[in-house]
This record gives C-alpha cells, structure tokens and sequence, in this order.
C-alpha cells in the first residue's frame, strides 16, 4: 500500500482563527509547531513524533463523545499528569474517568475546546525495558 500516515487533520469550525490559536497556545499543535525532537517547526505543518495512530470509525449512535460532533481527536501525549496540572491551571474542565486506563492501552483523559469538540489525551504505556 502506498499510504505512508496521516497528512492532515480537517474539520469545521465557527472561528477558525480563534480556534487555530487555541490549539497553539493550549496544546502546543496545529501549523507552525514542532513535537519535542522533531527539529524545528515547519511553516504550514505540525511536526510530531512517530508512533501509533489508531484510525476507528465508530457506530453512528456511540455514546463515547457528544452526539452532535462528528468527529473526536485523539492526541497521544507523555507525561499526562503534568499535562492535565497546567490545563487546569488555565481553567480547562478535565475529565478522568479510572474505567477509561488499562495497564495494556495506557491512560486517557478529556478536555474540550472552545467550541465544545472533545480532545482525547491518550498516554500509552510505557514501553517494556
């Protein structure tokens, strides 16, 4: 197969300019960033670490996001504790729910963003030594 990965991640929103910049200023993504050692950010793209993707579509009538949003990024992050310390030092609702983490699978949490899409923060378990 000549797919490589994922080139892009697209959606809709009311105020792209405003949202854009959230996600630069929160969670350090979007054009213009650069994943820790990746180099230096590229122009119009993001930078990230290679790793695991998980490309699922879901049931129409799943109940794992908000039924009225089409879509649910999923971001794999390390060191989620601190991560979740400073989201809630600038006043952003995270939810942690244990029944969520497995030992196999890792640990998740969710945010929202300022138009209400959920945001999955996905830390997997560490890599055996």
């Amino acid at each position: 197969m000549p797919v490589l990965g994922v080139g892009g991640i697209f959606f809709r929103a009311q105020d792209p300019d405003t949202l854009n910049a959230w996600y630069r200023e929160v969670l350090g993504i979007g054009a213009g960033c650069a994943a820790e050692d990746t180099g230096p950010p590229d122009e119009w793209s993001w930078k990230v670490q290679g790793g695991p993707l998980v490309f699922a579509p879901f049931a129409a009538d799943t109940d794992y996001w908000a039924a009225d949003k089409q879509v649910m990024l999923n971001l794999r992050v390390s060191d989620l504790d601190s991560l979740l310390e400073q989201l809630a030092s600038r006043g952003i609702v995270v939810v942690v729910k244990p029944e969520w983490d497995s030992p196999e699978v890792g640990r998740f949490a969710r945010i929202h963003d300022p138009e209400g899409n959920a945001i999955e923060l996905w830390e997997p378990p560490a890599d055996p030594a």
